[in-house]
C-alpha cells in the first residue's frame, strides 16, 4: 500500500478528556498513510488520560509539550473533541496561538466533535462553514460561522467532522489536504 503523506508531520493538540477514538484513530489512521504523529499537550505530566464510555479511558504519551512546539514543524494539526479536552484547551492561550500558527500558514487544521470549540476561541469560526457534535451548533453561529450537518466539511484548510462514526471520512480528509501540498 503506497503511504500517500510519507514524511509529513502532523500534531494533535489535545489534553486530559480527550474523546479516546478521536484521537487514536486519527493518528494509527494518518500513521498508517506514512505520516509522523506528535501529541503535544500543555499538560506536565508525561501522558494524557482519555475518555471512554462515559468514564476515563487509556493514556497516551505526550510527545511534545505544547512550551516546546514548533508550529513551523508542522503539516498538519488535528483537534480531538470529547468535552473536558477542548473546553480546558479552549481557555489556554498558547494552545490557542498554536492553533492560530498553522492556520496562518494555511496548513490544514482538522476538528472533530467538540474539538470545534477551539476553532471559535482562537478566531478561525467567523465566516467559516463547519460542523460538529450537533450541541456546537448554537456556539458555531454565534461565532459566525455557518452550521452544516455532514460527515466531513471543508472549508479552505478547515477540516471539520461531527463524531466518532465520522473518523474514517475525517482522517481520509486531513490524508487528502496533506497529500495535496
Amino acid at each position: 500500500m503506497a503511504q500517500r503523506i510519507a514524511g509529513k508531520q502532523v500534531a494533535i493538540l489535545a489534553t486530559h478528556g480527550f474523546e479516546q477514538s478521536e484521537l487514536t484513530e486519527p493518528k494509527r489512521l494518518l500513521e498508517a498513510e506514512g505520516a509522523r504523529v506528535s501529541v503535544v499537550s500543555p499538560a506536565k505530566e508525561a501522558t494524557i488520560k482519555g475518555w471512554k464510555d462515559k468514564n476515563w479511558g487509556d493514556v497516551v504519551a505526550v510527545d511534545i509539550p505544547l512550551d516546546e512546539a514548533d508550529p513551523a514543524r508542522f503539516d498538519a494539526l488535528v483537534l480531538p473533541g470529547g468535552v473536558i479536552n477542548p473546553d480546558t484547551l479552549r481557555t489556554h492561550e498558547a494552545a490557542l496561538a498554536f492553533i492560530r500558527a498553522l492556520d496562518e500558514a494555511g496548513k490544514p487544521v482538522a476538528a472533530i466533535c467538540h474539538g470545534p470549540w477551539l476553532l471559535i476561541n482562537s478566531g478561525l469560526a467567523k465566516g467559516r462553514e463547519l460542523t460538529s457534535w450537533p450541541s456546537l451548533q448554537q456556539d458555531l453561529a454565534n461565532a459566525g460561522a455557518s452550521w452544516r450537518d455532514a460527515e466531513v466539511v471543508v472549508d479552505g484548510n478547515i477540516i471539520t467532522s461531527r463524531k466518532p462514526d465520522d473518523i474514517p471520512a475525517f482522517s481520509q480528509a486531513v490524508v487528502s489536504a496533506l497529500a495535496a501540498e
